[in-house]
């Protein structure tokens, strides 16, 4: 297994960092700059910050916050939702953000993809991907859009093969079942990721004890994102890299 990276995830609405299940039920989880701030010198390796209503409220990401994070953030930090153009994208990262993640607006215009890649390179890229089980699909899973709210009709590994072709080095594929469950993450669509894919996937939805991070590093995520069991000390991250130290699994100190 490859070094893994551990990346908390600030879910954003209203400029707070919030917390649901199944992409429903949010509830408050605290100022975002203070959890960036406590994330960083509790030793995560990056840092994600989303905002899952930017999209469907039709309005970008908010910066004012993004230069808050960024302020305090030591880590790498990826910024999230409302990005839908160059233009967008130049502004969080000029903001302070080290790579935006895309989802919707990619899947309806996929050559913003491609003027992303061009305009600031490959490396600034990660591609999220909301996906749910659809046995009617030859992987078994539907890409969502929408803040995991409108069903495309879009096998997920389809598109997932068609963002690595594009020289995306990041898909991040959450899963609609397993978010805020705790129940796991959505090992099976991790492992079709990871083999059909030159990117690096990241494990996003469903971690509730420590032997999930080691499920979804064995089933190839080099990334392993979490939320809820973070915010609420669940699992501190210094207990997760020493478990996972103690499994094999090469971890960052």
């Amino acid at each position: 297994m490859s070094e893994v990276i551990i990346m908390p995830c600030l879910d954003m609405k209203a400029g707070r960092v919030v917390k649901g299940v199944h992409f429903v039920d949010i509830n408050d989880a605290g100022d975002p700059a203070e959890c960036a701030r406590a994330y960083c010198a509790a030793g995560a390796d990056e840092l994600a910050m989303l905002d899952i209503c930017a999209t469907v409220e039709n309005r970008g990401t908010l910066i004012d916050v993004v230069k808050k994070v960024a302020a305090v953030c030591t880590v790498p930090l990826t910024i999230g939702g409302g990005i839908d153009s160059v233009a967008a994208a130049a502004a969080v990262l000029k903001a302070g953000a080290d790579h935006v993640s895309v989802a919707s607006a990619g899947f309806r215009r996929p050559e913003l993809l491609a003027e992303l890649v061009r305009e600031f390179g490959a490396d600034k890229l990660t591609v999220a991907i909301d996906v749910d089980r659809n046995p009617r699909l030859p992987s078994g899973y539907e890409v969502y859009i929408d803040g995991g709210r409108t069903g495309t009709g879009v096998d997920a590994l389809e598109w997932a093969r068609r963002v690595d072709s594009m020289g995306v080095p990041v898909i991040l594929p959450t899963s609609k079942a397993g978010d805020g469950a705790r129940t796991g993450y959505d090992l099976p669509i991790i492992k079709l990721m990871h083999e059909a894919c030159q990117a690096k996937v990241v494990a996003s939805g469903g971690a509730g004890k420590p032997e999930h991070f080691f499920e979804a590093a064995q089933a190839g995520a080099t990334v392993l994102l979490a939320a809820s069991v973070f915010h609420f000390h669940l699992i501190d991250i210094p207990e997760l890299k020493d478990y996972l130290a103690g499994r094999g699994v090469s971890v960052r100190r």
